[in-house]
């Protein structure tokens, strides 16, 4: 496939290198020589120095033969013209724009993005992404990481191995001893950095990120397996007051348990939240401030979240909540060379909007009958739901008996809406949801399998 990548930045080097990697022809635009030589340098891509939604910009970078504009620059309005100057005058198939500002995104203004007006077949928005990735979070207390799948009825859970788990060094076939009762899927472990597909046998250590498929309907017996805490949440301190922290306070608003609280360092931006916000109370002043933390209650808080425009002050607002008393932080961060310090800091969760951002974007570009995908690890694995379709190698076999590569496991079997795990013999029928976990270098070949192909491998 050959694609063009508007925009070399996080996002735009992060979907370059994921379609790169699988052997697809990738061209990056960017009106930055700097962002434009370091990318050709990292990833095996082509770079045009130039506006992304200029026309010569785009003919030379091959949009005429793409079958892909991904624009995802830091202007909305270049991102929306690039995909219409695609449209209109190079028929590029697909299009999928990032879009930031909510006023594009009402539902009064629904029609905006249709073939007929700005022909944006994907309109992805980062603040809504990552506002639904904490929401998740604050569901699944214990969990450093989470996705759903099949319609809700498969969860994918991130959960770190503490010592006093009463599982720390068995196997996942240990477990499944124990708790005969508990279906489960052992999908991936990072281990020291590095992440692998277990075998059944594989002991789990302390310390251990495991990545764990279940039916939520088992998520607070998971976890308590695991060692982590499953204490509900009722009250919730955000710091921050921009798109993501509005979304997920008024979220918070409406499922109406949670009692919540907002800060809000800038005068204007926190008139603006308490004016939107019904029932949160909006305090005006520094995340930073151990008086005003305490106001706002972080002393009580099960969960501090902390989403401002500066990564630093994320962190270090967590460090603070923690200090004061908070029982669980989310942090939004941005540089990803601040990911080891997440144990270090104490903090519990790090949204990489990035890695939201791209997973969405990979989950509509992926080839195949792929329905669902969340990138694991900051990119080092996938998880992919797909349909089984007629032509599929997988149709026909028991899911104990796939003929998988070492670094690919079945996650889940969805059949007549029921959920099937490894261990259970159901055999895979046309139409089932799958769900796969592989790492990177795997990813293109779990493709094939929900590809309408007879290759395989």
């Amino acid at each position: 496939m050959k694609a063009v990548v508007c925009g070399a930045g996080r996002v735009g080097y992060g979907i370059a290198k994921a379609l790169s990697r699988e052997g697809n022809s990738v061209t990056v635009v960017d009106w930055s020589p700097e962002l434009i030589s370091q990318i050709t340098t990292d990833l095996d891509v082509r770079g045009i120095v130039g506006h992304g939604s200029h026309p010569d910009a785009l003919e030379r970078a091959g949009v005429g033969d793409a079958e892909l504009l991904v624009a995802v620059t830091h202007s909305d309005e270049t991102n929306m013209i690039a995909a219409q100057v695609a449209h209109s005058l190079f028929k590029t198939p697909m299009r999928i724009a990032r879009v930031r500002a909510q006023a594009y995104l009402d539902p009064a203004w629904r029609g905006l993005f249709s073939t007929g007006n700005l022909p944006v077949d994907v309109v992805i928005s980062p603040e809504l992404e990552v506002g639904r990735s904490i929401l998740q979070r604050v569901e699944t207390p214990g969990a450093f990481s989470t996705a759903l799948f099949a319609g809700g009825r498969v969860q994918l859970l991130g959960i770190r191995m503490e010592e006093e788990s009463p599982v720390a060094g068995s196997s996942i076939d240990q477990i499944r001893a124990i708790f005969p009762d508990l279906k489960l899927s052992l999908c991936g472990v990072n281990r020291d950095g590095k992440l692998f597909v277990p075998t059944a046998a594989d002991p789990l250590l302390a310390g251990d990120e495991i990545y764990i498929s279940i039916e939520p309907a088992m998520l607070e017996r998971a976890l308590q397996i695991f060692g982590q805490k499953t204490e509900k949440v009722r009250r919730v301190v955000i710091i921050g007051a921009g798109n993501i922290g509005v979304y997920v306070a008024r979220a918070l608003e409406r499922l109406g348990r949670v009692k919540v609280r907002l800060i809000e360092a800038d005068k204007h931006r926190a008139e603006l939240a308490a004016d939107q916000l019904k029932k949160t109370v909006v305090l005006h002043g520094d995340g930073l401030t151990p008086e005003l933390l305490n106001e706002a209650g972080a002393d009580r808080a099960e969960l501090v979240i902390c989403v401002t425009n500066d990564d630093k002050v994320n962190l270090l607002s967590a460090v603070m909540a923690k200090k004061e008393g908070a029982g669980r932080t989310i942090c939004l961060v941005n540089e990803q060379a601040f990911e080891p310090l997440r144990d270090p800091l104490d903090v519990d969760v790090f949204i990489d909007p990035r890695t939201t951002t791209v997973s969405t974007i990979l989950q509509h570009i992926r080839r195949g009958r792929i329905t669902g995908l969340q990138s694991i690890a900051g990119g080092l694995a996938e998880a992919l739901e797909g349909v089984v379709l007629a032509t599929s190698p997988l149709l026909g076999k028991s899911i104990d008996e796939l003929e998988l590569p070492d670094n690919v496991t079945v996650g889940a079997l969805v059949q007549d809406g029921k959920i099937h795990m490894p261990g259970a013999g159901t055999h895979v029928k046309e139409g089932d949801r799958m769900l796969l976990f592989a790492e990177a270098s795997a990813v293109s070949k779990v493709e094939r399998l929900f590809r309408v192909s007879l290759d395989y491998f």
